[in-house]
């Protein structure tokens, strides 16, 4: 009778990764009805040990069709069900491998898989929607996940300046206001020094900001405590730290999270009260105001229950760093980093809000100020290698910062390279950010071809994906001629309709049906050559 070995339950494999070497054993001994039972023989000294399983060969294909950041999240977990919770996992994330996290996103869902990473609040794009979603999934990894690896090498480790983890010091050096009087936004330039830090970047990267909080909400905070602003609260890692300073530069202070009202529903003695809390704590909006809480206004709503400083501080999630697309050229200005950020400023209720890196940016931050930043490195969000290739850029609003950079750049090469650029925003007259440079630069023959969309000039509003169409036989033809194809700016909306804007001018000056659109599309992106930076 042939022994067909079988792996116990208590290994380290997954269910998947049990059944596929049960089989693959299987399959070993009964080939050509010969069993090689050397080959389950324990190694010998004189014989190396055979490799240890690598955990995350689990026969997935490796495929993501819900890699999209346009597609929301119900749908990109339909698309992963059935895969390996790894997958499962990542198909959670916000899909924009901005690195926010520290990773992109197939590399955190499998840092969590392994146990290596055990943070489940790092995708700042997908917010609370991804957090949950990961919570639920982390729940399986109890039983499904395998023997972390080895330590990371230190010949792997990030180098200064290019991780959140290991950030450097730079120096602010002001900012100044982009919209003329009359405008609804308020956008600004901003301007760093990198002399001396020996951090460089490529056009397409982006630079990590870590902000401190308000001082005003914070003091605001701690007045709702009522306790002392310099109260011991602890750092999770055995050691103590002021309230103050926690709150200001450690703790996320908006949106409230979900720990906090399952904290407040320990403290309530109502039962329907505790109910209510614990039902906003799974996303159930049952006063239709959940997503306008932040901390302070989520203990402001429940004015009797007031936790301890310790047990607030260890309910909120960490202060994350935040991305922008760099908007300037290393050629063009050698040591210096510039941003073009929306400053972002709202009232909601008796209260004024404001975020929290882009209020830091433009408000609390004087020159010759340094604070930690860092350089995140783009996943393929880059000029092509060959400078005399064509290019085409959509970016609206601030989604022009990394073609400023990239159109500075080509300047500065002496690129040869046909450049094409979308912008648009609300009114011409006050919202035309670098309408100088980008003058200069067509004049310069740099930027070649400049289409802008100024929404709110006329009573219909016209966007970009608007100008691509009616600019579409021209726009094919530069697809044809090899044209990379760019978009930068918001995911949910405005991606989404360039990319319809995209597959409508490939169908409608290709002769093409709609699979056919989507198959051309495809073999842009699969190509390399339809890039986005989107968020």
């Amino acid at each position: 009778m042939m022994w067909s070995p079988m792996l116990p339950e208590n290994a380290p494999f997954t269910p998947e990764q049990r059944s596929w070497l049960n089989g693959f054993f299987a399959g070993l001994l009964s080939y050509d009805g010969a069993a090689d039972t050397q080959a389950l023989v324990p190694a010998r000294p004189d014989r190396p040990a055979p490799a240890a399983a690598d955990p995350l060969a689990d026969g997935d294909d490796g495929e993501a069709p819900w890699h999209d950041q346009t597609l929301p999240l119900a749908e990109r977990m339909t698309l992963a069900e059935g895969r390996p919770l790894r997958r499962r996992m990542m198909a959670a994330m916000a899909q924009q491998d901005c690195g926010q996290c520290g990773y992109t996103c197939e590399d955190y869902a499998n840092a969590m898989f392994l146990g290596t990473e055990a943070r489940l609040n790092l995708c700042v794009p997908g917010g609370k929607e991804t957090a949950r979603a990961l919570k639920a999934l982390h729940a399986e990894t109890a039983k499904a996940a395998a023997p972390p690896p080895e330590t990371t090498s230190a010949a792997t480790e990030p180098l200064l300046g290019r991780s959140r983890e290991k950030p450097v010091m730079a120096t602010f050096l002001g900012s100044r206001l982009l919209n003329k009087g009359g405008s609804e936004k308020e956008t600004r330039h901003v301007e760093f020094d990198l002399d001396g830090l020996g951090l460089d970047y490529r056009p397409g990267d982006s630079f990590g900001v870590l902000p401190a909080n308000d001082p005003d909400l914070v003091a605001a905070l701690i007045s709702r405590l009522g306790v002392d602003p310099g109260a011991e609260v602890g750092d999770g890692n055995g050691h103590s730290r002021r309230l103050d300073a926690a709150l200001l530069n450690d703790a996320a202070l908006s949106p409230a999270p979900d720990a906090l009202f399952e904290l407040l529903a320990t403290l309530a003695n109502d039962a329907g009260q505790r109910a209510r809390l614990l039902a906003m704590a799974q996303g159930e909006d049952p006063d239709g105001d959940l997503e306008t809480l932040d901390v302070l206004a989520a203990l402001e709503k429940f004015p009797a229950l007031t936790p301890t400083p310790r047990a607030l501080v260890a309910a909120l999630d960490p202060l994350q760093p935040r991305l922008y697309s760099i908007s300037s050229s290393p050629k063009a200005t050698p040591g210096k980093l510039h941003l073009t950020v929306d400053v972002v400023r709202w009232r909601c209720g008796e209260r004024d809000r404001k975020g929290v890196a882009s209020s830091f940016l433009a408000d609390r931050l004087a020159p010759g100020d340094r604070l930690p930043v860092y350089v995140q490195a783009s996943h393929g969000f880059a000029l092509p290698v060959e400078p005399s290739t064509p290019i085409v850029m959509v970016g609206p609003g601030t989604g022009v910062a990394p073609f400023r950079s990239f159109l500075h750049e080509r300047r500065a090469a002496g690129a040869s390279g046909r450049s094409w650029l979308f912008f648009g925003h609300q009114r011409r007259e006050c919202d035309f950010f670098y309408e100088d440079e980008f003058q200069d630069l067509a004049t310069a023959g740099t930027l070649t071809r400049l289409t802008t969309a100024f929404s709110r000039d006329q009573q219909k509003k016209v966007y970009v994906q608007d100008r691509m169409v009616e600019e579409g036989a021209e726009l094919y033809r530069w697809l044809q001629d090899g044209a990379y194809f760019y978009v930068c700016g918001d995911a949910k909306r405005m991606a989404a309709d360039v990319d319809r804007a995209l597959h409508r001018v490939v169908a409608d000056h290709g002769g093409m049906d709609e699979i056919g659109a989507r198959n051309y599309v495809a073999g842009l992106v699969k190509s390399g050559r339809y890039l986005r930076d989107v968020y």
